[in-house]
């Protein structure tokens, strides 16, 4: 019996990641039929495009790209922390990725204010004035960073989790493949983000 439980341990690990893979895979889909849907709309409309795109602030969305790199790192080093069996700083570096995530979001906030306070967001009377390129630009924009926002704050809600079970002992040295599913998607998050940090902030 005692013999039997690495190996069924093990299947339960080699199936957990396969779940995570196919659930990250579906993830990708959905982004990359967004993606697909602005390249056919910026071939359309490219002049458009470009001048909605000088609205945005390169500077903002280059800060934001730095923060989740660095938060990609701090979550690779959580799970490199808790293989070595040093559980406090696997803690420490998922709760410093969560606040890296913080920052990013109440960059994004600011953005989105800016932006709202000047007229720009669907369906408000600036933006209908708007030739139909423009409109388009700011729509995907809402709905792809928006949905991307989401993601985030899904992340760190699973990133939190994660925490709560490093405190209690539940991922541990020994047993850890629930640390490494949250870091694998946190690292989805961040390669999202950076398909969509050059599309909307760097391409004119």
């Amino acid at each position: 019996m005692t013999g039997q439980v690495p190996e069924h341990s093990h299947r339960d690990d080699v199936g957990s990641r396969m779940g995570l893979w196919l659930f990250l895979f579906s993830e990708l889909i959905l982004f990359g039929g967004m993606f697909i849907i602005y390249a056919v709309y910026r071939f359309k409309y490219p002049l458009e495009f470009r001048l909605a795109g000088e609205e945005l602030d390169p500077f903002i969305g280059t800060v934001n790209t730095m923060i989740l790199l660095t938060s990609s790192l701090t979550v690779a080093m959580s799970i490199t922390a808790i293989q070595e069996g040093k559980k406090y700083r696997s803690m420490m570096l998922v709760g410093l990725t969560i606040i890296f995530a913080a920052v990013f979001l109440v960059n994004k906030y600011f953005e989105w204010s800016h932006k709202i306070s000047l007229g720009l967001y669907p369906q408000s009377p600036v933006l209908l004035n708007k030739p139909p390129g423009e409109i388009l630009y700011f729509g995907l924009y809402y709905v792809m960073t928006g949905l991307h926002a989401l993601h985030v704050i899904i992340g760190m809600v699973v990133l939190s989790v994660m925490c709560v079970f490093l405190a209690k002992g539940k991922i541990n040295q020994h047993s850890y493949v629930r640390l490494e599913a949250g870091g694998l998607y946190w690292h989805l998050v961040d390669i999202i983000w950076i398909f969509l940090f050059p599309l909307f902030y760097l391409i004119q």
